[in-house]
């Protein structure tokens, strides 16, 4: 559904995306992860032909983004990480006014439009304003107006970015629904996030760093890819408990989870640092409430691949 190949892309001396290279099959749901900066949304916007690859070629349904632009991007919906439909048409005329720039006719979008907001839950919402949508609201317009056209890919930046948890959920439940979808109602979604939890619902991640992917599979290859152990500690102290922790022998790093501590440790010492952890915790007076070696999450290998400056693969 998507073959993109030697991706390159600079602005003046900054090379934003460098041989960037994705194959997304039928039904998947890929996730692009990565710092700000990493790359993530130039490359969306090289995959739908809104900017001019410096090298490198792109294939979407077959079609060649660089010499059949519009039979391309008439498979694609698109939806940006900012709200850009008109805040001055109602939910139902802005999925209008997109369908017939899409070329489709009345006879099509009249039905389709009804389909699309009660799939996205607003048709009870079809004659306010979008500019009076709640955030969750307008990312499910956005949405609507991306699908309005009976697209085979999403490419979606960032989509639930700003919105609360339970919109969040909602709108992963659409992902879902659509990559599952049989037949010509099949999607493949693309999608950047910076949710680890998204991340780990996706059936691939390809983690950005300085314009390339440097790790690629599915959740569990990412998580089984982190080479460290970690130890988890629930303590009152925080900040104070961090840096005593962080000065024991063989601890890597301490990293914030909420209220817990992770402790990134080689795997040949977790035995002698959880009890040099316990003892420097009770010597300072601080009440230790669990200390554990745990599985590393996702989160976790991101973080380390982050701060690491291995080559790609």
């Amino acid at each position: 559904m998507i073959k993109a190949s030697g991706l390159r892309k600079s602005f003046g001396t900054l090379e934003a995306v460098k041989d960037v290279s994705l194959h997304i099959q039928p039904g998947e749901i890929y996730g692009l992860v990565g710092a700000d900066g990493a790359g993530k949304t130039t490359t969306l916007r090289l995959l739908i032909g809104a900017l001019k690859a410096d090298a490198g070629s792109v294939e979407i349904c077959g079609y060649d983004v660089g010499s059949q632009v519009e039979q391309a991007r008439s498979q694609v919906g698109y939806l940006s990480q900012k709200f850009s439909l008109y805040e001055d048409l109602t939910v139902l005329e802005n999925i209008h006014f997109f369908a017939e720039v899409r070329g489709m006719h009345r006879s099509e979008w009249q039905p389709r439009s009804d389909e699309i907001l009660d799939f996205v839950g607003l048709s009870e919402f079809k004659e306010r304003f979008a500019g009076k949508l709640s955030g969750g609201m307008k990312q499910k317009l956005g949405l609507a107006t991306a699908l309005v056209s009976k697209p085979r890919v999403l490419l979606l930046d960032e989509p639930t970015t700003g919105v609360d948890p339970v919109t969040r959920q909602e709108f992963w439940k659409l992902m879902i629904k659509l990559s599952r979808a049989s037949g010509p109602e099949g999607y493949s979604v693309l999608l950047t996030t910076p949710y680890m939890d998204e991340a780990a619902r996706c059936n691939r991640i390809g983690f950005m760093k300085n314009g390339t992917i440097i790790r690629e599979g599915t959740p569990t290859q990412i998580r089984e890819s982190f080479q460290n152990s970690v130890i988890e500690v629930q303590v009152d102290g925080g900040q104070h408990v961090k840096e005593i922790l962080s000065k024991i022998a063989g601890v890597e790093d301490v990293r914030a989870f909420g209220d817990r501590l992770h402790l990134i440790v080689n795997k040949d010492d977790v035995d002698q640092i959880t009890i040099s952890a316990t003892k420097q915790i009770k010597e300072s007076g601080y009440q230790l409430r669990s200390l554990k070696r745990i599985v590393p999450t996702l989160e976790d290998a991101f973080i380390s691949l982050s701060a690491d400056d291995g080559g790609t693969q």
